[in-house]
């Protein structure tokens, strides 16, 4: 069984930045993709930026230019930079991991427990 623990979450001021990490452990034979969701109070999770085992990285229009996703193999992490951050930016943050346990098992989605962010104004 894969797990994911996030960490960097907290209370910022409007324009400052914030580091998340999501740490992967158990057994991963191979990685197809990681990413970042958020949902805000009241609203559906969305997509903000996720990463291909690639390299290719792909964000939300809303926080284009302002997070960056990245990813290091050998720590098994995958993290967001998020700079300039807004007031609507105000979400629990989810890192996910599409990934495969064994080679005879299919690609799976593993969520971490999720972290806050709250930007004030």
């Amino acid at each position: 069984q894969v797990q994911l623990v996030e960490s960097g979450g907290g209370l910022v001021q409007a324009g400052g930045s914030l580091r998340l990490s999501c740490t992967a452990s158990g057994r991963i034979f191979s990685i197809n993709a990681m990413g970042w969701y958020r949902q805000a109070p009241g609203k559906q999770r969305e997509l903000v930026a996720t990463i291909s085992s690639g390299g290719t990285t792909n964000y939300a229009d809303s926080v284009k230019g302002r997070l960056t996703i990245s990813r290091d193999n050998a720590r098994n992490t995958v993290s967001l930079q998020m700079n300039s951050l807004k007031p609507e930016d105000t979400a629990v943050y989810y890192c996910y991991w599409n990934v495969r346990e064994h080679y005879w098992s299919q690609f799976s989605d593993y969520w971490g427990q999720g972290t806050q962010v709250t930007v004030s104004s």
